[in-house]
């Protein structure tokens, strides 16, 4: 019987985010729900926020509703309070993740702790299947300290979820069964990473360069890269900007299984048919969430 040889993932196409605001004038980068990427089974949205003018920010993200699926945050710089209508209430700072799952509705805010300085961060929405869509809402919320990280060959990886070196990350979701690495990696440092078969899977770099497997030429800041089909994953530091600078890159991995489920969203609601929206928006407009 033959054992099958091991494939390399890489890259079945580039995307780079466009400008946007949301929330109440909040300028951020949309880099999946965009025209060039609508969503990549089971991610629906990646919004990466980052800037060192408080007016680009300090108005925040007011109450605003959600049902059907779930929202990631993770803050590299700045503080971000919030608050839902289920009591639940935290402090996002440098280095911490809130992952909450809206499931049958919840109405949240999310807004800033500081009146100047940088914020940064992302917030990625993944996924929830027809069968989880009307399930309790969730809320869970780690500081930097309870983010597990490793050193690999000389990369440093922060996991939030999956796992590295047998050291997992604080979520976890069977249904889609999500990993989510953030990744530094000096010019010359390789990274390799088993991804579960059949995963979507994609590379997204917010500083310096990274080079996806035996491609040409590195993926460059702001730059996202869907990934093809494989068993493994293999990132390089590369030199960035025209100078050619050594400084580490950083970049995060995320991949998930597919639900290959209809998809029917509007702002922000997802769910699977027209109807289920329409009775989203008439949930929470007779105050059911």
């Amino acid at each position: 019987m033959s054992i099958p040889t091991p494939s390399t993932r890489s890259i079945a196409r580039i995307v780079r985010g466009m400008p946007t605001s949301d929330g109440a004038g909040v300028k951020l980068t949309r880099v999946i729900g965009q025209p060039q990427l609508t969503d990549l089974d089971p991610f629906l949205m990646l919004d990466e926020f980052g800037t060192d003018n408080p007016g680009d920010y300090i108005a925040g993200f007011p109450d605003h509703p959600h049902r059907g699926f779930e929202t990631v945050t993770y803050m590299l710089d700045g503080r971000m309070r919030h608050r839902d209508n289920h009591g639940h209430e935290g402090v996002l700072v440098p280095g911490s993740v809130q992952w909450m799952t809206a499931g049958r509705g919840i109405v949240h805010s999310e807004m800033p702790e500081q009146q100047e300085g940088r914020m940064r961060g992302f917030q990625l929405w993944i996924n929830l299947p027809a069968r989880d869509k009307m399930t309790a809402p969730r809320y869970q919320e780690f500081g930097p300290e309870k983010i597990p990280s490793v050193s690999v060959e000389g990369a440093r990886i922060k996991v939030i979820a999956g796992q590295v070196s047998g050291i997992a990350g604080r979520i976890a979701q069977p249904a889609t069964d999500p990993t989510y690495l953030d990744i530094e990696l000096a010019p010359g440092v390789r990274f390799s990473h088993t991804l579960p078969a059949g995963h979507a899977a994609f590379v997204y770099v917010y500083e310096g360069a990274v080079r996806v497997g035996e491609a040409a030429a590195p993926l460059d800041t702001h730059q996202l890269a869907v990934l093809t089909e494989g068993d493994t994953v293999c990132l390089e530091g590369a030199p960035s900007g025209k100078e050619g600078t050594a400084q580490p890159a950083r970049a995060i991995l995320v991949a998930g299984r597919p639900l290959r489920e209809p998809v029917a969203k509007y702002g922000p609601f997802v769910m699977n048919t027209r109807e289920e929206l329409m009775q989203a928006f008439e949930d929470f407009q007779s105050g059911k969430f």
